[in-house]
């Protein structure tokens, strides 16, 4: 046994079972060692970026980790974009990055680098293995590492890969690091506050605490109290539509968060961070809730949530009837808008998608400005997932879509995309296609950066000229999503009416595997 199979063996025995991967020279024993090993998937993406967010949406869908192979330095930084999403969504991830052979690096070969150094940014937890027959200890410390929500970054020198590894006596089993504890007066604190200012009082969930038994939870606590439910604005999961209690999300826009927030004098935090702007404007404030304003934290990041709201909840006894909430929850029944008709708008996209989601399905909104009303429309539709962004790196939707797939193919996954987030990385539709994932594409084509035109009024430089406007233009030459889609291997149509939509979106769920619909507006 070499290096390399001695890795594959710890990830397997430690739940791995999917790597998404763009190998290179140094990772080749690697790759051979999947061969022999039928605990491990490889799936093959033609850039790094789809790989690590790939990984990312298998971890969103199962709350354990895939890995990454990913090659050096350079091949690492192709990657980082969405290992930043990642990080932010608090995924599980495991990269497994080739090195060169530890004798060849002091030769300052062209693809030497510091790949520790790079990786850490990056990463929770960053390791080197030094030798062959400490890589099967070294992946499972990083699985367990990982979980939950971490991602951990293994250097595989080529040799530590392709040398012979002393078998020892089982395969070592990753230990998960503890999760911090329940702070008693905290969820002490907060609950004596829900029960004498709840009107006043929000529950801000961010992370985990946006499934729903956390949010059944959440809701009784809030019935009980008064007190209003409110999302980040950027959640990496959130289980919602029919039957699931509705929670009102902080808007991304810095005025309407503000005027939202100061209706607050304290925020009750369950796996999430109090809320400040996503950007620096001249002239507007970067912390988002009213001064003064008293923050409980009964459920740090990446701690038990589900547990953290029992024990609220048991703390809470019952002060204030809901009627005195603010933004009082409730549960969704399926109610969506009237189907719109003729040309496509965005108002009639949001009415037309709310009775659109099909049951259990998977949502990933990277819609960006076509879809800023999205998120409302669908809270009365069919039960699903939303996924959204993490992180602010663009052009994350179409490689999560791929890890969610994989991880859930009895699920239909939809993504909706914009043009030019989508162009970051259009490899993706390649593996839809190798794959055959069961994943639906709606392109929003408005041919421009729309949401840059608007963040350039947002920091006070609202008329600008043609030099400007060309770098936030994509429209000469237009891209012809449905002849890209088609190249890569994935059966593709343009519409401009909803009608034309309605029937090519109902054709495209009642096949298997991918489909792309370029929507012209």
């Amino acid at each position: 046994m070499n290096g390399a199979e001695s890795l594959l063996e710890s990830m397997g025995h430690n739940g791995i079972d999917v790597c998404f991967a763009n190998p290179g020279t140094s990772e080749m024993h690697f790759v051979a060692a999947l061969d022999r090993n039928p605990q491990v998937r490889g799936v093959l993406a033609l850039f790094e970026g789809v790989a690590t967010g790939a990984a990312d949406g298998y971890s969103r869908m199962l709350d354990r980790p895939a890995a990454t192979l990913l090659h050096l330095g350079p091949g690492m930084a192709n990657g980082l974009s969405n290992l930043h999403n990642g990080l932010r969504a608090r995924s599980s991830i495991v990269n497994v990055i080739g090195d060169h052979a530890g004798y060849h690096r002091e030769l300052d070969a062209p693809l030497t680098s510091d790949i520790e150094g790079a990786a850490r940014p990056f990463s929770d937890w960053v390791r080197t293995s030094p030798s062959a027959n400490t890589i099967a200890a070294d992946a499972a410390d990083a699985i367990g590492f990982s979980r939950p929500g971490r991602v951990a970054s293994l250097i595989l020198p080529a040799d530590t890969a392709w040398n012979p590894a002393d078998r020892i006596d089982g395969t070592p089993t990753a230990v998960n690091p503890p999760i911090q504890a329940i702070d008693a007066d905290l969820v002490e604190a907060a609950a004596r506050r829900l029960e004498t200012a709840g009107s006043r009082t929000a529950i801000l969930l961010g992370g985990r605490s946006l499934r729903a038994p956390q949010l059944e939870i959440a809701a009784r606590i809030a019935e009980a109290t008064g007190a209003s439910l409110l999302a980040e604005t950027f959640a990496p999961r959130t289980e919602r539509g029919e039957g699931r209690h509705t929670v009102t999300k902080i808007p991304y826009p810095v005025e309407p968060s503000i005027a939202l927030l100061r209706k607050f004098d304290a925020i009750v935090l369950v796996d999430a961070k109090p809320p400040v702007a996503f950007f620096a404007y001249p002239d507007k404030p970067s912390v988002l809730t009213a001064p003064g304003t008293t923050f409980y934290t009964v459920s740090p990041i990446g701690s038990d949530s589900l547990s953290s709201l029992e024990t609220l909840d048991e703390a809470v006894g019952r002060g204030v009837s809901s009627e005195d909430s603010l933004l009082p929850s409730f549960r969704a029944e399926f109610s969506p808008a009237g189907l719109p008709s003729g040309s496509i708008t965005a108002e009639k996209l949001a009415a037309w998608l709310s009775g659109a989601v099909p049951e259990n399905a998977i949502v990933l909104d990277e819609s960006i400005t076509t879809g800023r009303d999205f998120y409302a429309q669908t809270a009365q539709s069919r039960r699903h997932d939303y996924l959204g962004g993490t992180g602010g790196s663009i052009g994350w939707a179409l490689p999560v879509a791929v890890g969610a797939a994989v991880s859930s193919p009895d699920r239909k996954v939809i993504a909706l995309e914009s043009d030019g987030s989508g162009m970051y990385m259009p490899q993706s539709l390649w593996t839809y296609a190798r794959e055959q994932l069961d994943i639906v594409v709606l392109v929003f084509a408005n041919r421009r950066y729309q949401t840059l035109r608007n963040e350039m009024a947002n920091v006070g430089v609202p008329e600008f000229g043609p030099k400007a406007s060309s770098l936030l233009d994509i429209d000469q030459p237009s891209i012809d999503w449905s002849a890209l889609s088609q190249s890569m291997g994935v059966p593709a149509s343009r519409v401009d009416t909803i009608e034309d939509l309605d029937r090519s979106f109902a054709s495209a769920l009642a096949d298997d595997g991918p489909h792309l619909i370029e929507i012209v507006l």
